[in-house]
């Protein structure tokens, strides 16, 4: 068989391939490249647009136009005739009209108890009251509500078996800050003598710019005590502002950053501010977008522990460490302040002594209390 396939191979050897090329006409060569093209094992790896070349001979009449080809589709649609159907529908019904069998509605039964005569009469006369200590000892804790609890055991006829619905109170929303940002900046500015407090919580459309305003203007003012900036937010170029503000302002008593958007490093310029001011007594940072890390509560415990005169410090320490030194630094300058409050004039040297030394006094002790009052000798600690 091998054989006699390549005697009939050897018979095309001479032909000349080019000659008979020449005399296939233009219609053959086309039909000759699209049965070559069929036969290239890589045809069917190439994608399905690739594969055929473009048949249309036509001349393009102008852009494509999806609307207007849309139309045409649909006019077309509508004038083509629709093809009759083999066998005319005569409109006749065939078979039944199913129809769901309907289940028997089953009827619950309730069962019957019988008690004893005895058990009967006696709950028959109980009163409520009787009938409610009854389920608690058999565990029946929600035969009657707390508020008919609370009304049976108050009133001498006992509970009442009417249960009035009780209207919920409505919750309002907190009406807006009324602080006009603005006047009270030029107020500041201009130091008047009238404003003590000011209250920028929850004013969230405050710009950056105005806000280093504020930082700026509070480093001349000498009649502001209380700041707060809680949930406007604030973030580090803020806290850096009001860093630089502490260092000048010896005024200021209390200042509120909580709820805004400062990291470690605004905390961090806040802290080294605090080293050299002596006159603060509450600051706020809790609550800020990111926790800031042990390092950065060490820092703040030991500010605390060279401050003085910070007595309120609103922030929840993560680590056990900080917090522990930061609460022994809180309740040393709790005491002192109240020992200063307390000693005689020239008590103060004694008492600055002990606080280079960072003793802590608890007021609780009568003995140390009574000691400090009278100005007596040495205290035993």
């Amino acid at each position: 068989m091998a054989l006699s396939f390549k005697k009939d191979l050897e018979k095309y050897k001479d032909l000349d391939e080019d000659e008979i090329l020449n005399k296939l006409s233009a219609e053959e060569l086309k039909q000759l490249e699209t049965a070559l093209e069929e036969m290239d094992p890589e045809n069917a790896l190439l994608p399905a647009g690739l594969r055929q070349k473009d048949q249309t001979s036509k001349t393009a009449t102008g852009p494509f136009d999806r609307e207007r080809l849309l139309k045409y589709l649909e006019k077309e649609a509508m004038e083509h005739k629709d093809r009759e159907d083999i066998v005319p529908f005569t409109g006749e019904k065939k078979g039944k009209i199913f129809v769901p069998k309907q289940k028997p509605i089953e009827t619950r039964q309730e069962e019957v108890t019988t008690l004893d005569p005895e058990l009967e009469e006696a709950l028959s006369s109980a009163t409520d009251t009787e009938l409610c200590d009854l389920a608690a000892i058999l565990g029946v804790h929600t035969l009657v509500t707390s508020s008919q609890t609370y009304d049976g055991t108050g009133a001498k006829e006992g509970y009442n078996n009417v249960i009035k619905g009780e209207k919920m109170n409505p919750v309002f929303d907190e009406p807006p800050n009324p602080t006009n940002v603005e006047e009270t900046l030029q107020r500041i500015k201009s130091n008047d003598s009238s404003l003590t407090e000011v209250n920028l919580n929850n004013i969230k459309n405050i710009p950056i710019p105005t806000l280093k305003d504020f930082a700026k203007a509070m480093e001349k003012n000498t009649h502001v005590k209380k700041f707060s900036l809680a949930a406007t937010r604030s973030n580090d170029p803020i806290a850096v502002a009001f860093s630089e503000m502490l260092r000048e302002n010896k005024t200021l008593r209390s200042l509120n950053l909580e709820s805004n958007f400062i990291t470690g490093a605004g905390v961090q310029a806040l802290v080294d501010a605090l080293r050299d001011n002596d006159t603060l007594t509450e600051i706020k940072i809790d609550n800020q977008r990111q926790q800031l890390g042990t390092t950065i509560e060490m820092e703040i415990a030991k500010m605390l522990e060279e401050n003085n005169s910070i007595v309120k410090f609103g922030y929840h320490f993560t680590q056990q460490g900080p917090r522990s030194r930061a609460a022994a630094a809180i309740t040393k300058n709790n005491d002192l302040g109240m020992m200063h409050t307390h000693a005689y004039p020239h008590n103060l040297i004694k008492l600055e002594k002990v606080a280079a030394n960072h003793i802590t006094f608890h007021m609780a002790s009568p003995y140390v209390a009574e000691c400090v009052m009278t100005n007596c000798g040495d205290v035993a600690m």
